[in-house]
């Protein structure tokens, strides 16, 4: 089953940068049958992803989740799962042109990490794994989401009134509701992720918290977030400033993941 699983992460990743191309072309030449094309590559390549994510978890017994490889190829599959949501949601296929890239840059960086199946610590022999992981898998992807639209919602400033790009992108407002509801998407599945953390690290370690980097990092993510929706829902923040702290946001998220992994080591290491 693993050797399926590499010839199928391998097709997945062709798949993802043919669509990346795709939704690129689409927009050069102006044809929205390209836009569908891309769609459904995409969507192709995502019942491929969860094929070959299935098959690792057979192959290695146990839910791929554990290290570096299956939680990047696992947030790739959350990235591509829920732009792929948001573009079909809104009808809004610009949105998939820039977030291809990011989903082909997270499954890239899976491609580098080993594949090398270990048997599990102790500390990961639980049910919690499942939660507390694909809760966080989620969460990452709707983040992912909320940075792109607010790259696109920075960029739409500048596009000419009339243009092609101009009659695809939903205007400031849209582009702000949708950003919105991604970060709620996120925050909500972030909460969860924290909080099951916390239950399993208990069953674990006999504590609730212990500031390790990446506990500590992740609350700083959340904070981040939640200010983002206080703002929002109290002061009636949006627009340009809302798109800034979205980008800002999806920054701390990669730190979180990678920046704590290389610089800040601590219980959780392994991933």
């Amino acid at each position: 089953m693993l050797r399926v699983e590499n010839t199928l992460f391998t097709v997945v990743m062709l798949a993802y940068f043919a669509a990346m191309i795709l939704y690129f072309v689409f927009i050069a030449v102006k044809k929205d049958g390209l836009a569908k094309a891309a769609m459904l590559l995409q969507a192709g390549g995502l019942l491929l992803h969860t094929a070959a994510l299935v098959c690792r978890g057979v192959g290695a017994g146990r839910l791929p989740l554990t290290n570096q490889y299956e939680f990047a190829t696992a947030f790739a599959w959350g990235l591509s799962l829920v732009s792929l949501v948001f573009v079909v949601r809104f009808r809004f296929p610009v949105l998939g042109a820039f977030a291809a890239p990011v989903v082909f840059l997270v499954i890239g960086y899976a491609a580098m990490q080993s594949r090398e199946v270990r048997e599990l610590m102790p500390a990961l022999r639980s049910n919690w794994l499942g939660f507390h992981v694909s809760t966080a898998i989620i969460a990452y992807g709707a983040f992912g989401v909320s940075f792109v639209l607010g790259i696109i919602f920075l960029l739409r400033e500048r596009m000419a009134a009339g243009g092609f790009l101009d009659h695809h992108i939903p205007g400031r407002e849209k582009l702000d509701m949708i950003a919105y509801r991604s970060v709620s998407l996120g925050l909500l599945f972030l909460t969860f992720t924290i909080l099951t953390g916390a239950i399993w690290a208990e069953r674990a370690w006999g504590s609730y918290w212990s500031w390790d980097p990446k506990e500590t990092w992740s609350l700083v993510t959340w904070i981040i977030y939640a200010n983002y929706l206080h703002l929002r829902i109290r002061k009636g923040w949006a627009g340009r400033a809302a798109a800034i702290f979205a980008v800002a946001g999806f920054v701390c998220v990669l730190f979180t993941y990678v920046g704590v992994n290389t610089l800040l080591p601590g219980v959780h290491s392994y991933a």
